[in-house]
């Protein structure tokens, strides 16, 4: 699976390392996002869905204040409100879900964000836009899968978990979407140097 854990551990080491230095409002809070591993930013958007009462796809600073303790971001007010203020570009008292997220997500380069849109692609066969157990059926093969050898787990199972995987832990839903497999690598493209490195992984690791 791309995305192995030891990218992960990798990374948040990485991250944790950075924090102690780091003064940027954006950066500490990504970092503390990855310090979690790659589904920590994604984890974090969970929270703040929850918060969202109203189903607005915006949040006020009561909703964004409250989404950073549930996840244990460590933040003091003052600056989860300059934080806040970062990104709410239009001084409304709102702030955008999806555009808060995409500021938060590692930078990534085209290359990059092309290959991870071939993998979700290949893997989403019915093209609505979120990957399930059914479009997993006949791309993804659980044959050589340890659990599935010994008998532990059904093909279910197996991929069951393989979606659990880009999902945050307080919310498994079996389904990915788009959003949620950019968010997923992202993370772990925070935790590799070269475009090259990366995109040779991506090909390796879904046949592209």
């Amino acid at each position: 699976m791309a995305g192995t854990s030891r990218h992960d551990r990798e990374m948040a080491i990485n991250a944790k390392k950075q924090l102690s230095d780091c003064s940027d409002l954006v950066e500490r809070l990504r970092l503390q996002c990855l310090s979690r591993g790659s589904a920590g930013i994604k984890g974090l958007s969970r929270s703040f869905r929850i918060m969202d009462d109203d189903n607005s796809r915006t949040l006020c600073f009561k909703e964004f204040m409250k989404g950073l303790n549930d996840y244990g971001v460590l933040m003091e007010k003052e600056e989860a409100l300059a934080l806040f203020q970062i990104f709410d570009r239009d001084g409304s008292g709102q702030i955008d879900f999806d555009e808060f997220l995409i500021t938060l997500r590692p930078p990534m380069s085209n290359a990059r964000k092309e290959v991870i849109l071939q993998a979700f692609k290949k893997l989403d066969k019915t093209g609505d836009g979120v990957i399930t157990i059914e479009d997993l059926r006949g791309v993804y093969n659980v044959k050589h899968h340890p659990k599935y050898q010994n008998g532990e787990w059904t093909e279910e199972q197996i991929f069951r978990k393989f979606l659990d995987s880009f999902d945050s832990p307080d919310d498994k839903d079996g389904q990915v979407t788009q959003q949620e497999f950019f968010n997923y690598y992202a993370g772990v493209s925070a935790s590799i140097d070269t475009d090259v490195y990366f995109i040779v992984m991506m090909k390796n690791a879904w046949k592209l």
